[in-house]
């Protein structure tokens, strides 16, 4: 059988059998979820909640921005708490001084060392025996254990109202002075966060660990590392040693590809773009705009760290608070990288196929016009969410979903998967004649569109859930739109696409381009798929889901292993003839993401995904360290190259400015390289100290985040975020001279279509 058959096979069993154990992994999650109680009662007969208080107190967490104000089992924010561990951590030390005061002390520090040890052994029984009464739906808490929760629900309570008592504790959190306006609205808050407690204390029936895996890092109720962290992260480094070492070996086995001869002149030199392929010029446009929006909303959400509410002493946070500017700085970040692909998607379509179909720059068109009503659309109703003019069932539809990276109400969504499905349609349709042709590019342009189908029907995962759904469902899927979605199926069709574009070029070789890119993505996926399990360790799942998700995150990095390898022949084309010095840009972004690949995805990834190491930093600023990295590293500067390739094809002699090029790629670069190592690490390295000597609670707490430290640390993003800006802005001047020169070269040649070999 041929090689690239073999390779497609391959392929295809990985994908069925990885979503097969994705799948029932998935269900195992499902029945094995926390239970969320009818009601929570106190020995005397008391009922201090209900199951409808615990699901409106996180329908009211989700107005007020959700995972974007502070965490929940530790995805969110990085200013505010982490809610759940907060409520525990105030409950036991309010708990311990109710027990101390029964002996005739003023408070649990005022007793001695063998009285405080024998009490902190009573916390941890008391606090991790599992009271829920599956039959009846109900826990069961003692009249002591209820009186602590009642001291600690009025912490909440006046949190989030305008009691000047916590006004500074409100600044520190960059909270909003009474942003939640109704009084028991605030009392069902304060459920929600006792059921993410009582997940985070309680031990699972028949076991000797809580449902979230003994997540966070608290000694004082017992909640330390289990044995399997640590014998799941050992053996994921050896699984990774292993990977690594088979890849070396199979690449020195098939020995290195041989490249092609460049082509005398630019094949493309020719082409003249076709109607629809000259209408995606408003998307790239869009992506600069969108681009430049992130930029500033990231500048104001960082300084948020230091002054709470304000920005250099003026208050806006009753106007776009802290919440509502990471809501928009995480969401166009997938919005501007997503446009810049879909895009590219439409204007390599016909170039390929040698084929524009009718109406295709109709399409284009409306396409166009359904993204700038879901981005807008979605802005408004998040803004209108945080302001608290939506009620909980409009704001599901509406305002603010609460769950990062997919925040969007349900009707933005709907929209979007319904804009994609546009897309799909568009491209393949476009793609079609050159599926049915043969050609050395064919396998090329399958692995494009069976790309573009994932694309199209996997964000319908953030469609999977309801208003009620378990926390822990929510999480399973919103992980299959973040890790699948956008790491895994983008990426793929982006390396297809890179190919293809090389290929065009006459760079390399069609048939071993398709080669190496059918085996890129089989590798990829072998890890990527089931990798998708490392951010569920500790979202209320089982011991099953640590050992997949270790083992299997840990083969995400093998590929990762050869990028440098990749980032060298990326270079090199640039000198493979004169001509190619037209590309030299676009090619050297693509460089740029295969350093930051190993970089962010690679290094910084492979530093928080073994268990044992997500245990202790999870919910820390090595995350935003990661993220930023990989995010923009890999997603942004692949987003720019596409974008580059695309509009120096469409716009030729007199048009293109290098010179505005240059620093754009080195200040981006050099930017985010500042902004990562000079800032982000160092504070994430200095909170996991913290979160491993003493809890996870002190590492998020005012007196870390706030500290000398960790402030001057968010100083130090000013200079990289200056860089990076800088690199933003003459991006920004590129695209607006290439505008204004097409304006000046007036009409231009009819459109000649010339398809790619």
């Amino acid at each position: 059988m041929e090689y690239s058959k073999k390779l497609w096979l391959w392929l295809g069993g990985i994908f069925i059998l990885s979503f097969a154990v994705l799948g029932l992994l998935g269900r195992e999650i499902y029945v094995k979820a926390p239970p969320v109680p009818e009601k929570v009662v106190t020995a005397s007969g008391e009922t201090l909640y209900t199951r409808a208080d615990i699901q409106t107190g996180r329908e009211v967490w989700q107005t007020l921005g959700g995972m974007q104000l502070g965490s929940v089992w530790g995805h969110g924010g990085y200013v505010a708490p982490d809610w759940g561990t907060d409520w525990l951590h105030r409950e036991a030390v309010a708990l311990l001084d109710i027990w101390a005061r029964t002996e005739g002390v003023r408070d649990f520090a005022a007793l001695d060392v063998e009285r405080q040890a024998a009490l902190k052994e009573r916390l941890k029984r008391e606090l991790r025996a599992n009271q829920y009464d599956a039959a009846t739906g109900t826990i069961t808490v003692s009249d002591a254990r209820a009186e602590a929760m009642a001291a600690v629900a009025d912490h909440y309570t006046a949190l989030f109202s305008s009691d000047p008592a916590l006004r500074e504790l409100r600044v520190q959190y960059a909270i909003p002075e009474k942003s939640v306006r109704n009084a028991e609205q605030r009392e069902q808050l304060g459920a929600f966060f006792f059921w993410t407690s009582w997940t985070s204390v309680t031990e699972r029936p028949g076991e000797a660990i809580t449902y979230t895996n003994n997540w966070p890092h608290e000694p004082l109720v017992g909640n330390t590392p289990s044995a399997a962290l640590g014998m799941w992260s050992i053996a994921s480094v050896l699984f990774l040693i292993a990977g690594i070492g088979w890849l070396l070996w199979y690449q020195a086995r098939r020995g290195e590809e041989e490249h092609a001869a460049a082509p005398a002149r630019d094949p493309l030199l020719s082409m003249t773009p076709t109607p629809s392929m000259k209408a995606t010029t408003k998307y790239f446009v869009t992506v600069i705009g969108l681009f430049l929006a992130q930029v500033m909303l990231g500048a104001i959400t960082a300084h948020y760290a230091v002054e709470g509410q304000q920005f250099y002493g003026y208050n806006i946070s009753e106007l776009i608070p802290y919440a509502l500017t990471r809501t928009w700085h995480t969401q166009l970040g997938i919005f501007w990288i997503a446009v810049a692909w879909l895009a590219t998607g439409l204007y390599v379509a016909p170039m390929l196929s040698g084929h524009e179909p009718k109406y295709q720059k109709l399409g284009v068109n409306l396409l166009f016009g359904a993204l700038l009503v879901v981005v807008i659309g979605s802005f408004a109703g998040e803004w209108m969410a945080i302001q608290q003019k939506l009620g909980h069932g409009a704001n599901f539809w509406f305002g603010h979903m609460g769950y990062e990276f997919v925040d969007l109400g349900r009707f933005w969504a709907i929209l979007l998967f319904a804009g994609l499905m546009i897309w799909l349609t568009l491209v393949g349709r476009a793609l079609w004649p050159a599926l049915k042709t043969k050609s050395e590019s064919r396998g090329l342009i399958g692995m494009v569109f069976v790309s573009t189908v994932c694309i199209g029907l996997f964000f319908g995962a953030a469609l999977t859930w309801g208003r009620h759904s378990p926390l822990s469902m929510i999480e399973y899927f919103r992980w299959w739109v973040v890790h699948l979605w956008v790491e895994g199926f983008f990426e793929v069709f982006a390396t297809a696409v890179i190919a293809l574009i090389f290929a065009g070029l006459g760079l390399v070789r069609a048939r071993a381009a398709n080669t190496a890119v059918v085996f890129s993505t089989a590798v990829f996926l072998t890890g990527g798929i089931l990798g998708t399990l490392h951010h569920l360790y500790f979202s209320g799942t089982t011991t099953p889901i640590i050992a997949w998700g270790a083992m299997f995150s840990a083969l995400e990095v093998v590929p990762l292993s050869l990028l440098g390898v990749e980032a060298f022949h990326n270079y090199r084309m640039t000198r493979a003839a004169p001509w190619v010095d037209t590309y030299k840009w676009p090619i050297l972004f693509f460089v740029a993401v295969a350093f930051w690949n190993l970089v962010g995805a690679g290094i910084l990834g492979f530093a928080i995904n073994p268990p044992i190491s997500l245990y202790y930093i999870q919910g820390l600023n090595m995350t935003p360290s990661h993220a930023h990295a990989a995010l923009f590293g890999v997603y942004g500067m692949l987003g720019i190259g596409l974008m580059l390739f695309c509009l120096r094809t469409a716009f030729r002699n007199g048009l293109w400015s290098d010179r505005l090029l240059k620093p754009t790629f080195w200040a981006l670069n050099g930017g985010l390289a500042m902004m990562v190592f000079m800032s982000l690490v160092p504070a994430g390295l200095y909170q996991a100290y913290h979160s491993i000597t003493t809890s996870f609670w002190y590492a998020r707490s005012p007196e870390i985040i706030h500290g000398t430290v960790m402030e001057t640390l968010v100083w130090l993003r000013v200079p990289g975020d200056i860089v990076f800006s800088i690199g933003a802005l003459t991006l920004a001047l590129f695209m607006l001279r290439l505008l204004a020169g097409k304006r000046r070269a007036g009409s231009e040649a009819e459109p000649v279509l010339v398809p790619a070999e």
